[in-house]
């Protein structure tokens, strides 16, 4: 085995996407230590019970160690992987600067902006680490469950530096495991922030009951949305035409193990917002998430009808059925008023 197919990995976040991606590392045969807060969750893991809070009844590979000793996680580490919520981002990324062994390249898989300043945590990572540390994000279609379980998944790498990005994706590919690399961190990021706002819509007209048409509606005018802000942006198109963008779109839009569509659910069937969060009981990313991507559209002068009216329902401004009166009412216009890849 190459030096890349043995390379040690630390993943900082002990959720359940953060467990999975470090069992998948593990059972891959990478030397895997997993951080987290909680040192129940730490302590059933090195037992071999599993992580019973977030993954509960999935077995994990004996090879996986958990720890709530950051400096310990990172010892030997020959790069990190980052799976905390966005809100914990830049204090993570803060905490493993003064540990981080000099070599090791940091990579994420948390989905969303930066709270308060809207940045991409591409940029929150380049001014916290420095410019000469390798970053990546990982991101596309996933579920955490279904990837702990073995059921074969999809995802893509993206860095400015392709030797980490296959460095990742290496470790991360496997029998039921693709792992695909580009080269847009802005392009994913906004792919995998801007689709769970999607997914509210989407789980609010299901709630609702407004049928399949409607869905199938949301979601392509939502990748619309996706493609318009990103070209503003300055990302490429084909970036959001893959799995960092209509990938995970669609699963997050129509899979219920998705938290932002169960909050959606939760808002058409008329509960209240912090009712439907609590049954939850996790972080959903929407929340912070559809405050920034109207202030980056409002910084770019672009209309994103379904993502407004999802602020305005998750502020408590309008109701689901107002919002929906909103969109049904919006002028008729041509599907594509102006080329969305190029002049054609």
């Amino acid at each position: 085995m190459g030096e890349t197919d043995t390379a040690a990995l630390a993943v900082l976040g002990a959720g359940s996407w953060g467990t999975a991606l470090a069992a998948l590392a593990a059972r891959h045969g990478h030397p895997t230590r997993l951080w987290g807060r909680d040192p129940a969750i730490a302590e059933a893991i090195n037992a071999g019970a599993g992580n019973t809070r977030y993954l509960p009844g999935i077995q994990l590979p004996d090879g996986l160690r958990a720890t709530t000793d950051l400096a310990a996680a990172l010892i030997g580490t020959d790069w990190v992987l980052v799976v905390v919520p966005s809100h914990a981002f830049a204090q993570t990324l803060r905490a493993l600067a003064t540990l981080r062994p000099a070599h090791a390249g940091v990579a994420w898989a948390t989905k969303g902006f930066e709270p308060g300043s809207g940045r991409f945590l591409h940029e929150v990572a380049a001014e916290t680490l420095g410019s000469e540390v390798p970053l990546a994000v990982v991101t596309g279609p996933s579920f955490a469950k279904e990837v702990a379980q073995g059921l074969p998944t999809a995802l893509t790498v993206h860095s400015d530096d392709a030797e980490f990005s296959k460095k990742v994706a290496d470790a991360l590919h496997g029998p039921a495991f693709r792992a695909y690399t580009g080269n847009d961190m802005r392009g994913a990021e906004l792919g995998g922030a801007m689709k769970n706002v999607l997914a509210v819509a989407t789980g609010v007209a299901d709630g609702m009951g407004l049928g399949l048409n409607a869905r199938a509606g949301l979601i392509t005018r939502g990748l619309n949305e996706m493609l318009r802000l990103n070209l503003a942006l300055g990302g490429r198109p084909e970036t959001l035409m893959g799995l960092a963008g209509l990938g995970d779109l669609v699963l997050t839009c129509t899979g219920d193990l998705s938290r932002n569509r169960r909050l959606g659910l939760a808002l058409g069937r008329g509960q209240s917002i912090d009712e439907a969060v609590r049954e939850i009981g996790q972080v959903v990313e929407s929340l912070q998430t559809a405050d920034e991507v109207m202030r980056l559209a409002g910084a770019h002068g672009i209309e994103l009808p379904i993502s407004e009216n999802v602020r305005d329902v998750l502020h408590g401004e309008i109701t689901p059925a107002e919002g929906l009166r909103r969109l049904m009412a919006r002028e008729r216009k041509a599907e594509y008023p102006q080329a969305l890849f190029g002049d054609s």
